[in-house]
């Protein structure tokens, strides 16, 4: 599924392809925590749904660490 965020760091709209249902989505929305709700995707993918940030942004803030 195409799942569509706002970068918070660069204000620029980011979609990724992930691989989650609408099930899914519904569960963490309703209060199941990410990582039970879909447990197959990574972190970086949770991350990006969770508060739009993308692994790019977490690099300019953090560096390559």
């Amino acid at each position: 599924m195409k799942i569509t965020r706002t970068s918070p760091l660069t204000h620029l709209v980011n979609t990724l392809e992930i691989d989650v249902t609408w099930d899914q989505l519904e569960a963490h929305r309703n209060g199941a925590l990410i990582q039970d709700a879909m447990p197959h995707l990574t972190p970086d993918e949770r991350e990006f749904i969770k508060t739009g940030y993308t692994p790019q942004d977490w690099r300019r803030m953090f560096g390559a660490g």
